[in-house]
């Protein structure tokens, strides 16, 4: 160890009490140098790899939705698309986006580097963006949709089970939100950049200026593509960015939050996973309440659409569509901030799933531009709720990290089938009321509330049951786990066994 790091590493080891653990000659913090050596390692994933999360989700949903703002400067008639190949082309993307997920996640528990594999697919789906400014035609976008899916389905699932792997169940949902107000903000920013782009680039060395939007969104998410394989974190154990006692203080962490260490067994192999998550009823549960969320928040696609339909031009609509994500964003926030502070997740996610049906409710009663406007953002309010489902999948099914890592992959991935249903749901004959559209988005979000009620139900049920369960729960496979929790912590197994006790599933 350079003299360097061992600076480093003293200085969240002072004031400290030697643990004898089988040869380890790591030292445990004091009670209040290990606070501060938290708040320090908290502080320092929260400083890099929460702005990166962030800012890759902004560029991930202006590349996938830049083709809805195209359609406003003319897409369509460049390329000869009817209505149904417009929504086609929406849809064809969850066709590998969805499945692509599930595999992505179990290849991602297992490779020791998810920087690089995830940095690689920002790249990748920068390039494929980019390539869609040179289409021609309805083949040719198509195959740009469909393979623009592949690389994208490693991103969100993947990095909230990247988050899931640093911080603990109470530190969880409000990091989880911040991530998602990348795509809140994207979709605010994302309709100014567009505007700005929109405005200025026609005719540009002879372009339409729809496709410099393609060009320079693509370039701009292939650059930071390169600098994500830097700032990301690895896991725990082989982050190269922290030093020796950072990466046991991540590991411990983790260990004492749910009461056993978090990783997977040495004879667990990939498909293992993916067998304990589709055994599970929850995932199952969750799966179906993803799906049919997503398919009451699709108008998300559509929202230049449904924001013309007040009536302004090109420029001072897509000005318009901002504000309202921008208050979804501030929303998002302070009620993750809460869901961390009560424990609480049911009644987070599905409040806001009835703001939406308010914001539904309010377009049907009225076609005035304030209603309607107003409405808009009620509407918004929904990914609010939707940012914490799977920071819920996380708590609800925590451990081992395999399965965690499927059942993320499995709901999310299930879940945007909703997406891509709300691609012809969204019918632009139905417009400029929108009528049909918002009935069937509004049945939706009923179903998902009683999927979650159903969902919240099970897990209280659970959680009276831990207290009889517990004792066979620590015998078998569960008690290697808790030993090594134990050997982390420099404590006995019956102490584990105490703090085991202390684990509750939270709804």
């Amino acid at each position: 160890m350079s003299i360097q790091e061992k600076k480093k590493s003293e200085s969240f080891t002072e004031n400290v009490v030697p643990v004898p653990n089988d040869g380890d000659d790591f030292r445990l913090l004091s009670a209040d140098a290990r606070k501060a050596a938290e708040r320090a390692l908290v502080r320092k994933l929260d400083c890099r790899l929460m702005p990166t999360a962030v800012f890759i989700y902004l560029l991930n949903y202006i590349d996938r939705v830049a083709v809805t703002a195209a359609r406003l400067q003319g897409l369509e008639q460049d390329l000869g698309l009817t209505t149904v190949q417009y929504e086609t082309i929406l849809a064809i993307l969850y066709v590998t986006y969805c499945p692509a997920q599930i595999p992505s996640n179990m290849i991602l528990s297992y490779i020791s580097r998810p920087s690089i594999y995830i940095g690689a697919c920002v790249i990748g789906w920068g390039l494929t963006s980019a390539l869609t400014g040179v289409t021609t035609n309805y083949s040719g976008i198509m195959a740009c949709r469909v393979f623009i899916g592949l690389p994208e389905a490693a991103f969100y699932p993947g990095i909230m089970y990247l988050l899931s792997r640093w911080y603990t169940r109470k530190e969880l949902a409000v990091r989880s939100a911040w991530f998602y107000c990348g795509l809140l903000i994207s979709n605010a920013f994302g309709s100014l950049i567009a505007a700005g782009i929109l405005a200025k680039m026609q005719g540009v060395l002879g372009l339409a200026a729809w496709r410099w939007l393609f060009y320079i969104e693509g370039a701009i998410t292939m650059s930071f593509g390169f600098l994500t394989m830097w700032l990301l974190p690895d896991f725990p154990h082989n982050t190269r960015w922290l030093n020796a006692a950072e990466r046991r203080l991540g590991q411990v962490r983790l260990a004492e939050d749910a009461g056993e260490a978090d990783r997977d067994s040495d004879d667990l192999t990939i498909y293992d996973g993916l067998w304990m998550a589709i055994k599970d009823p929850k995932t199952i549960i969750f799966m179906f309440m993803g799906c049919s969320q997503l398919l009451g928040l699709s108008y998300i696609n559509f929202f230049p659409t449904l924001t013309a339909t007040l009536g302004y031009g090109n420029t001072i609509t897509f000005l318009m569509a901002a504000p309202p994500w921008i208050f979804a964003s501030v929303c998002c926030v302070l009620n993750a901030w809460h869901a961390d502070k009560s424990g609480e997740r049911f009644f987070h996610i599905a409040g806001w799933w009835w703001v939406v049906i308010l914001g539904y409710i309010v377009s049907l009663s009225t076609m005035a531009t304030g209603g309607r406007y107003f409405s808009l953002f009620l509407m918004t309010t929904g990914y609010c709720g939707f940012a914490l489902t799977l920071t819920w999948v996380s708590n609800a099914i925590p451990r081992p990290p395999a399965k965690r890592a499927v059942a993320m992959g499995l709901v999310n991935g299930f879940g945007n089938l909703g997406n891509m249903m709300g691609s012809y749901v969204w019918n632009a004959s139905w417009g400029p009321q929108y009528h049909q559209s918002m009935i069937i988005a509004l049945c939706s979000l009923v179903l998902s509330t009683v999927l979650g009620f159903l969902m919240r139900w099970i897990l209280i049920k659970e959680n009276k049951n831990m207290d009889m369960e517990e004792k066979k729960l620590m015998e078998g496979p569960g008690r290697a786990r808790i030993e090594e929790a134990a050997r982390l912590e420099g404590i006995t197994f019956e102490e584990a066994m105490k703090r085991r006790k202390g684990f509750r599933y939270l709804y």
